[in-house]
């Protein structure tokens, strides 16, 4: 290569070089920063502000507990008849009691079983009786006829304990009270009925007035 050559090429570079530098320098603007968004209004939760017992791992940890016990007496499935068809739903039977001389009986009818037993756990709450115990049982001998179901309850001394049996068993415990003794006086072995007339064998119960 001829000395004429190179300077046409050392040329030729440097009329490129001046053409990307061309004497523009970028202005610097610096970094912007830019606020985190918040979505606590806009249905996502809040990890700062959460209040204790809500969420799905802490929910209802702070709610009071139910003083009241339930129990599913019966639980039967029943069958009405209409022209389009049958139609099944189940029909449950719940006692609920605070054994504090509180009791209650709720029926109720639901698609499935969880939904009967929850309808009549919800009315047994709502048909609340004040039971009269003396000393742990009753204060006197009581019957009551329900139906073709005739129930009768007797008292008894501390340490006897509860002498029933079935559904008059369950509704005395749950009541509260702890020794008594009972005896179904028909025949009829229909635990609706049983529940019923104990429940009227303890609406019945009265306490002497002092004079």
């Amino acid at each position: 290569m001829t000395e004429e050559q190179k300077k046409i090429n050392n040329e030729k570079s440097a009329v490129v070089v001046e053409k990307k530098n061309n004497g523009f320098k970028p202005i610097p603007t610096g970094e912007q920063t830019v606020a985190p968004r918040s979505f606590a209004g806009h249905g996502q939760r809040s990890t700062g502000s959460r209040k204790p017992g809500f969420g799905r791992a802490g929910f209802g940890k702070d709610r009071p507990k139910d003083e009241f016990e339930s129990k599913l007496l019966d639980l039967a499935r029943v069958t009405r008849v209409t022209g389009g068809g049958k139609r099944m739903k189940f029909r449950a039977v719940v006692v609920a009691g605070n054994k504090k001389g509180k009791i209650g009986i709720g029926v109720d009818k639901g698609k499935d079983v969880s939904q009967a037993i929850e309808k009549a756990t919800r009315k047994a709450k709502k048909n609340l009786i004040e039971v009269v115990i003396v000393d742990g049982t009753i204060p006197h001998e009581v019957k009551a006829k329900m139906g073709p179901a005739i129930i009768m309850l007797k008292p008894q001394k501390a340490g006897r304990g509860l002498v029933a049996g079935g559904a008059v068993r369950t509704i005395c415990e749950l009541a509260g009270i702890k020794n008594v003794s009972s005896k179904i006086l028909s025949g009829s072995k229909n635990k609706l009925n049983n529940a019923r007339a104990t429940m009227e064998a303890l609406r019945n119960l009265r306490t002497k007035i002092k004079a």
